[in-house]
């Protein structure tokens, strides 16, 4: 019987076989090196087993989809296909990049799983924005003249492999009839479509089939990245609906004490007896730092010593998390005070709605100062600084005292510090007041730190295994020295401050802007792991001795209240025209945070409030509601419909209020519009 299959035919199962190989190789590298499943997740397990069947009909998918243009053709030329040398040719060229491509996508995607614990995405083409940037992030992190050196060895066999197969079944040819062409090219049609459709019900297999279990790293491992990229696609932004946010309004502006009549979100902060000397305020951002990475919230490492005594010292907020996980995106809400809910690319990339009214710039008689140890052209971060605050100066690569280049990010956070508190001094000895914002960046891959600084030395390999490591929930060595040298750098900087007199009269505010990737998070007493918003929750406190007692504070807090809260904190008077909020002002009450997240591999919004987690997918619609206050994640939306109804009313709230403020804060006065 298989005799008579023309050798065509055979040549197409051939190669979609081999295909199919090499992808579920892909899926067992990805298994056995990245997944991170849970220790009693064993391929015993249901879940897992089911993962696997998944993930194996997604492979299967894709391994038809990649040959089936050249398989059309195959049909099409039929035996002649075996005659020609340019026929041969146009077989190895697309086989060649076919595996070139899928070797390269699943490099890529273990990498960006690495770091953010998500398959890749269509999101992730914002790092094609800073090109140069993400180039070197690659060439310093990971080996790659030797991935380079991989992929042409890979190439010259890929280019072996499909010369055998071809002269193998172009060896003899079994003329068939017209006829039995005909049926032999709809049979190879109907089963490749239905190995692309691959399913018996009426729907086809999708990307959310593989959401199926309440442990999303197993629906991590399900998912089949090439696939997902393409179809995350379907994840636009949805621009603003005017009729959506008049509904939601009242609702946002019942939880912001804003005017109930009309749509106006302005409200004026002015202080009476402000300080006789104006306190310098500054904000340092501390680059992938978690509440999970410090030792203080837990972590069993002792990672962060100097950061615990700092915090312990200053007024802390213990439920306090960014909107997005991702730098761009918290360097846009702190600086803006309005959330990045972009779906695709980062909202500092979108030149429509970078002009806003903003805190910052109203530090009046202050000087304005940004300090990173890069360029501020990433993600264009300079055009949402430079054209919203009038006077700003840029302290970047290029402009420092001394500077010895660390890695892809510049200079790294020690002489980050050193060179910002050069020009800190040079204000404080003239007697002006300034407002500062620090960008550091060491604590990110690629870890680049220092064999020794002053008092810090990294940990050595042979000083730690991994066990200890996964304790920590640390990837790597790399990852536990970089929080470490983090560490050591805020309390270096404070340090500096004391010594050159600016300190007494400063209030320093830090936040995290995400938490990095890590692994397994043992030591948690919740389930804000399981649910995904562990890696929003981060540290933010403001130590200033002279201006706030030391205090840890409960109530909920998000990154678009800290311009509000320091800002009031030094008496400055200022127009919140932003989602912020002062959290130390006594009508701050009835607190939520507001989370731009990827859940069930589809983009979604959610709201922390009250011991209770909601979220809702932004296309489906999907909604489920958690406590909390146990470590399991059951959705308990049926039990408790009254809370999931506020929660989405007021996540709605935010939701479309940021929408709408993206277009109608700007600099230049909008009209206020009625309700009516």
């Amino acid at each position: 019987m298989i005799q008579k299959i023309p050798n065509y035919i055979k040549f197409i199962f051939t190669n979609v076989f081999f295909l199919f190989i090499f992808v579920v190789l892909f899926r067992g590298v990805f298994y056995l090196y990245f997944a991170q499943l849970d220790t009693n997740s064993s391929l015993a397990s249901p879940e897992i087993q089911k993962a696997i069947l998944l993930g194996i009909r997604f492979d299967l998918k894709l391994a038809i989809i990649t040959f089936f243009p050249l398989a059309i053709f195959v049909l099409i030329t039929n035996y002649r296909f075996f005659e020609r040398v340019i026929f041969k040719r146009i077989a190895t060229i697309y086989l060649i990049i076919s595996y070139l491509i899928l070797t390269l996508f699943y490099l890529f995607d273990f990498g960006y799983y690495e770091y953010l614990s998500i398959r890749i995405d269509a999101s992730s083409l914002r790092f094609l924005d800073n090109f140069k940037i993400s180039t070197q992030v690659l060439m310093e992190s990971y080996p790659i003249y030797k991935g380079i050196l991989a992929l042409v060895i890979l190439c010259f066999v890929i280019y072996k492999y499909t010369g055998f197969v071809y002269n193998f079944f172009s060896k003899t040819h079994q003329k068939i009839t017209n006829k039995l062409k005909a049926v032999v090219f709809i049979v190879m049609i109907l089963l490749c479509s239905f190995g692309i459709y691959n399913s018996i019900t009426h729907y086809p297999l999708r990307w959310s089939e593989a959401f199926f279990s309440k442990n999303n790293t197993i629906n991590q491992f399900a998912l089949n990245p090439v696939l997902y990229f393409f179809d995350s696609f379907a994840f636009r932004s949805e621009g603003v609906d005017l009729q959506k946010f008049k509904t939601y309004y009242p609702v946002i502006a019942k939880h912001l004490n804003l005017p109930k009549d009309s749509i106006n979100f302005e409200k004026k902060v002015t202080f009476h007896t402000p300080y006789k000397e104006k306190p310098n305020v500054i904000f340092v951002m501390l680059e992938s730092t978690g509440t999970a990475t410090l030792s203080y919230y837990g972590n069993p490492l002792n990672s962060s010593p100097k950061m615990d005594s700092i915090i312990k010292e200053s007024l802390s907020f213990s439920k306090f998390y960014v909107h997005k996980a991702g730098t761009a995106g918290s360097v846009f809400a702190s600086i803006t005070g309005l959330p990045d809910i972009e779906d695709v690319k980062t909202a500092s990339r979108n030149p429509m709605i970078i002009d806003q009214r903003i805190i910052f710039d109203q530090f009046k008689g202050y000087e304005k100062l940004y300090f990173l140890g890069g360029s501020a052209n990433w993600a264009n971060i300079r055009g949402v600084f430079q054209s919203n605050i009038k006077d700003l100066k840029i302290y970047e690569e290029g402009s420092f005292e001394e500077e010895n280049r660390a890695d892809v990010w510049g200079i790294d956070d020690y002489d980050l510090f050193k060179e910002s508190d050069k020009e800190l001094q040079k204000l404080h000895k003239k007697g002006k007041p300034f407002v500062a914002y620090i960008q550091t960046a060491t604590n990110h891959m690629p870890f680049t730190v220092p064999d020794h600084k002053e008092s810090f030395t990294p940990i050595l390999e042979n000083k730690i295994d991994e066990e200890t490591l996964l304790k920590g929930g640390f990837r790597s060595l790399g990852q536990l020295n970089g929080i470490r040298y983090l560490d050591f750098n805020v309390a270096r900087f404070l340090e500096r401050a004391k010594e050159a007199g600016y300190y007494e009269n400063s209030i320093f505010v830090f936040f995290g802007d995400h938490r990095g990737g890590m692994k397994k998070l043992d030591f948690l007493k919740n389930n804000e792991d399981d649910l995904g918003i562990q890696r929003h929750h981060v540290p933010f406190f403001i130590h200033a001795p002279k201006y706030v007692k030391p205090q840890e504070v409960n109530t909920y807090a998000k990154l678009v209240d800290i311009f509000p809260t320091a800002t009031s904190l030094a008496k400055i008077d200022y127009t919140n025209y932003t989602l912020g909020r002062d959290l130390l002002d006594s009508t701050t009450t009835n607190t939520a945070a507001f989370l731009y997240i990827t859940r069930k591999g589809e983009k979604a919004v959610g709201l922390i409030k009250d011991q209770f987690y909601y979220e809702k997918t932004n296309i489906s619609k999907k909604a489920s509601l958690f406590s909390l206050q146990t470590n399991n994640i059951k959705d308990i939306k049926l039990e408790k419909p009254m809370i999931a109804q506020h929660m989405d009313s007021l996540l709605s709230a935010y939701y479309h209020a940021t929408k709408y403020l993206y277009f109608n804060n700007k600099k230049i006065a909008t009209p206020v519009e009625d309700l009516k």
